[in-house]
């Protein structure tokens, strides 16, 4: 029996009546499908370098599922690798963990969730996600860019780490497979349309610059929180109102300078047609039949 999205589905009931919009949700699972087995691939690395590590099957699964964040998982491995202690490797991957919460300040607004779907929304909030949710135009394409990412690296990912995990040592080194670059490739590619603008195009230059000069001197985790604090500044200094340019009149020295309160001058008066000041011309007078002026009367009204 099958069943419509509602209440109790995470993703959005309402289906979007607009062609264009459908077309747009289309588009956004399409990317977010190839975004998921492009990243999900990577898990393979993950449970086979969990297991050399000296993590056990069962360990290895719950660390992946319940912190489900990439580059959190491979720091702890590789503090544990070293032989580091448990709060060292706490506090490595938590510092990569908390960009997390920047995604979900910027996702929360548009998702507008409650209950159990925010948290649900929470343990999906991962980088791939939030990159193909922002990519979108629409509100439907925007939710479901992010829940079919979501989700769908959290299946790939999961069930991979769990073929990596069995496989262990008859892998090799799983660098060697070149799965690594897979999952960047993939981001890049998210990254690349949205470069367009002089704007982005510094703010990803920036970005680099820190994180790169960065990473030799901090732990794990600060030069993306450090990249990322400089795109924020970057954008909110961007996202400025300019001042409207005022033209001052040029006035030459020694000149009186006009007041700025005071009211232009009024035209002077011109003699009307029926105005018995004007002079009359002989070859040409006033009809004495023609109405007259509305203007010379009302001054004239004034006068007495």
């Amino acid at each position: 029996m099958t069943t419509s999205p509602g209440a109790d589905s995470p993703l959005p009931a309402e289906s979007p009546a607009d062609p264009d919009e459908r077309t747009e949700v289309r588009a956004a699972v399409r990317q977010a499908v190839s975004v998921s087995i492009a990243t999900g691939l990577y898990g393979i690395s993950f449970g086979a370098l969990s297991v050399v590590a000296g993590l056990t099957l069962p360990q290895t699964m719950v660390l992946s599922l319940l912190m489900f964040s990439g580059g959190s998982q491979f720091a702890l491995l590789g503090v544990v690798a070293s032989g580091g202690t448990s709060a060292a490797a706490v506090t490595t991957a938590g510092l990569l963990g908390l960009r997390n919460t920047l995604y979900g300040a910027q996702l929360s607004p548009l998702l507008a969730l409650h209950g159990w779907r925010r948290v649900l929304a929470a343990h999906v909030t991962i980088d791939e996600s939030t990159a193909v949710a922002t990519a979108q135009r629409s509100k439907a394409a925007f939710r479901a860019g992010f829940w079919w990412t979501g989700i769908g690296i959290f299946v790939v990912w999961n069930l991979l780490t769990l073929v990596g995990a069995l496989a262990g040592d008859a892998m090799g080194d799983p660098k060697a497979w070149g799965l690594d670059a897979a999952a960047g490739a993939a981001f890049l590619a998210l990254l690349w349309p949205r470069l367009a603008s002089r704007v982005m195009q510094l703010t990803a230059a920036l970005a680099v610059v820190v994180a790169v000069v960065l990473l030799p001197f901090v732990p794990p985790g600060v030069p993306v929180l450090a990249a990322a604090a400089a795109a924020i500044v970057i954008g909110q200094v961007a996202r400025q109102p300019r001042q409207p340019i005022t033209v001052t009149q040029y006035v030459p020295d020694g000149a009186a300078h006009p007041s700025p309160t005071a009211s232009p001058e009024a035209p002077p008066a011109t003699a009307g047609p029926t105005d018995p000041a004007a002079p009359v011309d002989p070859a040409n007078p006033p009809d004495p039949a023609a109405p007259p002026d509305p203007t010379t009367t009302t001054d004239r009204t004034e006068e007495s």
